[in-house]
């Protein structure tokens, strides 16, 4: 084997093995809470059967909600360049020691949290652990690779600007969240952008990263006993305790408008939605089966019946929650030629009507809970997959028994509630619909909000 194909062939390795663990009953997982001697606590499920280890990582409060003004995207920021440069290490050579040991680091904002995460080999565990603290306690922020990831947010955002699907999803939060920081978006604007220093970036980290936020979720061949050492080697070098961040509630803002969006493309993108429902919400389990009828099934769900099945208008159509920390929205998505944009969202406020009137059939909310509660496992079937599940269930305050209670979760729905919940989430009347294109049969019935961002 000629020695440089061996890094890409241990990546290989590890992306497969990684990907194809085999399914397993979610009540066969065995959730273990570790907490280091320091007082470090993760959530751990051991799995042998492979040479990988999986950690995921959140920090919570640490999304582009708290982005401040004219430094929109600054979290965004921050997760593309912690792992391009820290501690004695430049960009170069930290980029380097993972290449070499095949070891994937990431890192992403969204809009409420901050996310991280490690794929290592087993046998390099150690410098995996130790890249992700470098990472986290001593990122360099040094000049190059700022204006160079810098440079890549730019051109993302000029990409953005001219996307359909971007531009409908960016114009409905600034129509219901207008006033909340829900409403700027993610990645910022060229000016946000452009306006980020250093002195910015170190904030951020010095504001966000402490252990008090962070929630970790770890898989694969480790004990409980080398993870509990590695959690203090690793974290205690985060600060105890972040600044307090307050952020409102939104009150989403949905009055049925319709809002165009002109671009001369052929076809349409719509947008559609208003107000939803929290996680915590004791209703939400039953909403989130009534979706699943509705748009969130697929090719089992109504609007994909009756738009694509029946009519042929457009080929792919949904809906789907969002619940998030400061509030939720419900929304869905369709795209079609413009001549058939009209006929479709026409369809399409039909059945939530019919929904909100009528809620699910018995036969379509047996089927929409067989699915939910057998596609559960399908969730557990990678490490990294895992992992993830761990660190939500932690940031959802779920319970560590979370996977053995939550198949009960949905059964329990019954069709009063079903139809109880479908007449409080889906508003026919807060319908609220954005179109990017040059849609034909659709009638605008608001102006494109101004930009506050």
């Amino acid at each position: 084997m000629i020695p440089r194909y061996r890094p890409f062939l241990q990546r290989l390795a590890l992306v497969a093995a990684t990907a194809f663990v085999v399914a397993q009953p979610a009540e066969a997982v065995e959730v273990q809470r570790v907490v280091s001697p320091g007082g470090i606590e993760a959530w751990l499920v051991e799995d042998h059967s492979n040479p990988i280890i999986s950690v995921d990582l959140a920090f919570r409060d640490g999304g582009s909600v708290i982005d401040p003004e004219g430094r929109e995207g600054l979290a965004n920021m921050v997760s593309g360049l912690i792992d391009e440069g820290a501690g004695e290490l430049d960009s170069r050579s930290f980029r380097g020691e993972m290449e070499n040991r095949s070891i994937s680091l990431s890192f992403s904002a969204g809009l409420d949290r901050f996310f991280g995460g490690v794929r290592t080999l087993t046998k390099h565990r150690d410098k995996a652990f130790d890249l992700l603290r470098l990472a986290l306690t001593a990122p360099r922020f040094d000049a190059e690779p700022v204006e160079r990831i810098r440079s890549q947010i730019l051109a993302r955002l000029a990409r953005d600007s001219e996307d359909p699907d971007t531009i409908a999803i960016l114009t409905m939060r600034r129509l219901l969240l207008s006033g909340h920081p829900y409403h700027r978006p993610l990645r910022g604007t060229a000016e946000s952008v452009g306006a980020v220093t250093r002195d910015d970036l170190v904030a951020y980290t010095r504001r966000i990263f402490s252990r008090d936020r962070l929630v970790i979720g770890v898989t694969g061949d480790i004990t409980a006993a080398d993870l509990a050492t590695l959690l203090d080697q690793t974290f205690l070098g985060l600060p105890a305790s972040g600044d307090p961040i307050e952020v409102a509630e939104a009150e989403p803002k949905a009055e049925g408008d319709v809002v165009v969006v002109d671009l001369d493309v052929p076809q349409s993108t719509a947008v559609f939605g208003h107000a939803g429902i929290r996680r915590d919400d004791p209703d939400y389990y039953a909403a989130r089966v009534v979706n699943y009828v509705l748009g969130g099934g697929s090719f089992a769900s109504r609007l994909y019946a009756e738009v694509r099945e029946k009519r042929g208008l457009a080929y792919s159509v949904y809906s789907y929650l969002q619940p998030l920390d400061h509030g939720a929205l419900v929304l869905g998505g369709v795209a079609t030629q413009n001549g058939r944009i009209g006929e479709s969202l026409d369809v399409i406020r039909a059945e939530w009507r019919r929904m909100a009137e009528s809620g699910p059939s018995e036969e379509e909310l047996r089927d929409a809970k067989t699915f939910l509660t057998g596609s559960f496992p399908l969730r557990l079937s990678s490490t990294g997959r895992i992992a993830r599940m761990l660190v939500g269930i932690q940031l959802q305050d779920l319970g560590i028994d979370y996977l053995d209670r939550q198949k009960t979760y949905i059964e329990a729905v019954t069709p009063e509630d079903a139809r109880r919940v479908a007449r409080r989430i889906f508003d026919p009347e807060a319908f609220t619909v954005v179109v990017v294109g040059r849609p034909d049969g659709v009638e605008a019935t608001r102006e494109l909000p101004p930009d506050n961002s």
